[in-house]
């Protein structure tokens, strides 16, 4: 059962096919050669029938070459074991022709038989019914050259058939040593890619984890200088704050409308550097604890606070929302606002590229059921299909070297899969991409 087995794992393995279409060949021309050069054993021991001998050693050899060349073509390739016991016949029928025609059961050309035995065994990919078969047709071929010579069956003819089917048998067990250790080779080559494949899959898993690792330790480094920053610069804006307030406050700036108009732009001045350094602090401290990603959160105030950080890179660009009454949302608010902003960097990236007359960037909500739809859409540059089909893989980028390590979109990706949702691309070249992600409805 286990030889059965092996026997078919090989028949059925293109590796096999592959061996046999290399070994094949190489087989044929050595014998072509072997049987050129038994024109010396002609010349020497039958010199009478040289030239008769020669003209069939050519015939034969440019016939196994034919065949060889039909091995070649596509039809051949599908018919290979039929052409392969083809030619590894013929040089047995025209030694089976010289037997005959020379001394019977005594001609030295007796020896030449086992030979192609032997090749059809230990090198060809023979099976042992295939050999088994092959060794047989020599035999009769044998017996046939002695019966109808004219010396007939003889003392020879007996010891040379044991010496034959002493090959023969040799052969047939090494066929099926040979079967069951090409049977080992080629399982262990498909074991071995397929354990390459993994291997890969692994490596990739491992670039993807070390880049977010790479991202999560910049995140935190900005949350450290955010946090710091915010305990530095809060009280200097609060102490300016009360200090506008009181100025305000006074008879004389409400009788100077000028004076009233620059505290006011002061204030507000002094209030956006506190949402920006606040939204800051909330984007750098991301984390992965199941806990605090199951927070209910206003995607709105995510977005928002994600235009407030890409302010300087989105000026001179039109932003407009179509957001639902409904916002609230559950998920990681801090992770979310950084898919945002990369989504939106990358936005206004293209749009730089494009140099629009109008550019823009349009960002819609739309409920489905108990997930939100996120859609952000630009008017840029767009996105080949060849690319499209990759920007989600860590490392590639679009961007000169320097100017990014390609682990954007890919860090959004797993983002928004922890969010049990997905991130997916449409895009048009040279008119526009959208970006759409969803998240789960506050509970």
């Amino acid at each position: 059962m286990g030889m059965k087995y092996l026997s078919g794992a090989v028949e059925n393995n293109d590796d096999l096919a592959e061996f046999r279409l290399q070994a094949t060949p190489g087989c044929a021309y050595t014998a072509c050669l072997l049987i050129i050069l038994g024109s010396c054993l002609d010349y020497f021991i039958y010199p009478d029938n040289f030239l008769r001998f020669f003209v069939a050693r050519v015939v034969c050899s440019l016939s196994i070459l034919a065949m060889v060349r039909l091995i070649k073509t596509e039809r051949g390739r599908s018919n290979i074991h039929f052409l392969t016991f083809a030619w590894l016949s013929m040089p047995q029928i025209m030694i089976a022709w010289m037997i005959y025609y020379t001394d019977g059961a005594s001609s030295i050309y007796y020896v030449g038989l086992p030979l192609a035995v032997y090749g059809s065994g230990i090198v060809l990919a023979f099976g042992v019914l295939q050999n088994a078969v092959f060794s047989l047709l020599t035999y009769l071929l044998y017996l046939a050259a002695c019966i109808f010579h004219p010396g007939g069956l003889s003392t020879s003819f007996v010891v040379n058939s044991l010496f034959l089917f002493m090959y023969m048998t040799i052969c047939i067990v090494f066929t099926v040593y040979n079967e069951k250790a090409r049977a080992t080779l080629f399982l262990l080559k498909a074991e071995v890619a397929r354990k390459n494949v993994a291997l890969e899959e692994t490596n990739r898993n491992l670039v993807e984890i070390k880049g977010q690792m790479l991202h999560q330790e910049k995140m935190a480094s900005i949350g450290t200088l955010a946090a710091g920053l915010l305990h530095e610069v809060n009280n200097p804006v609060n102490y300016s704050l009360m200090a506008v307030g009181v100025a305000m406050d006074d008879p004389a700036v409400e009788s100077s409308s000028m004076l009233k108009e620059c505290l006011q732009d002061a204030q507000q001045g002094m209030q956006r550097i506190q949402h920006i350094v606040s939204d800051l602090k909330i984007f750098a401290y991301r984390t992965t604890d199941t806990e605090q990603i199951q927070t209910d959160f206003l995607l709105e105030h995510a977005i928002n606070s994600s235009l407030r950080l890409v302010s300087h890179e989105t000026k001179g660009i039109e932003i407009s929302k179509a957001l639902p009454a409904d916002t609230l949302v559950r998920g990681d608010e801090a992770a979310i606002i950084g898919v945002l902003v990369n989504l939106l960097s990358n936005s206004a990236l293209a749009l730089r590229a494009a140099e629009r007359k109008n550019p823009a960037i349009y960002l819609r909500g739309v409920w489905k059921g108990d997930r939100l739809y996120l859609t952000v859409h630009d008017n840029g540059t767009g996105i080949s299909q060849e690319t499209i089909s990759r920007v989600f893989e860590p490392f590639f980028t679009t961007r000169k070297v320097g100017q990014g390590l390609g682990l954007g979109l890919s860090i959004c990706y797993g983002v928004i899969e922890r969010h049990d949702g997905k991130l997916v691309v449409d895009s048009v070249l040279g008119e526009w991409t959208e970006m759409t992600f969803d998240l789960p409805r506050a509970k």
